[in-house]
């Protein structure tokens, strides 16, 4: 069995690019960090997880509850991590990327609440056939 071959008929997660790979810029992540998220379920599995952490972190700042103020990084993370590992059977590109994941997150829920999920999925496709997937 050749190299290809193994590679081809490898689970899914490992045809997927390491969450360490290197970028020159932003610009060039932001479309693997699309492609990372190409199932619509994992970006509105993101979106919930983002916006509950937000309303729970902005409720903990308007009570002056400090423990509540986690609520952004323990939801957040801590729906959008599982839904890498279950959904879409990759890495999350935070750990690789953390400051540019934090800023694609904030990226692909602004286009999902402007009604723009279908583009994302869209980029994540052309990245994806683009670099042999």
């Amino acid at each position: 069995m050749t190299d290809t071959t193994e590679r081809t008929t490898a689970p899914e997660r490992d045809a997927l690019p390491d969450p360490a790979r290197s970028f020159a810029s932003y610009e060039e992540f932001w479309p693997y960090y699309v492609a990372m998220h190409a199932k619509a379920a994992t970006r509105w599995v993101h979106l919930t997880g983002t916006l509950t952490g937000l309303a729970v972190t902005a409720y903990g700042a308007l009570r002056r509850r400090p423990r509540l103020l986690l609520g952004l990084p323990v939801i957040g993370y801590g729906t959008a991590w599982p839904a890498h590992f279950l959904i879409e059977r990759n890495n999350p590109a935070t750990f690789g990327h953390p400051a540019w994941s934090l800023r694609g997150d904030a990226r692909m829920i602004r286009m999902m609440l402007a009604g723009r999920d279908a583009e994302l999925g869209r980029i994540a496709a052309d990245w994806l056939a683009g670099h042999g997937r």
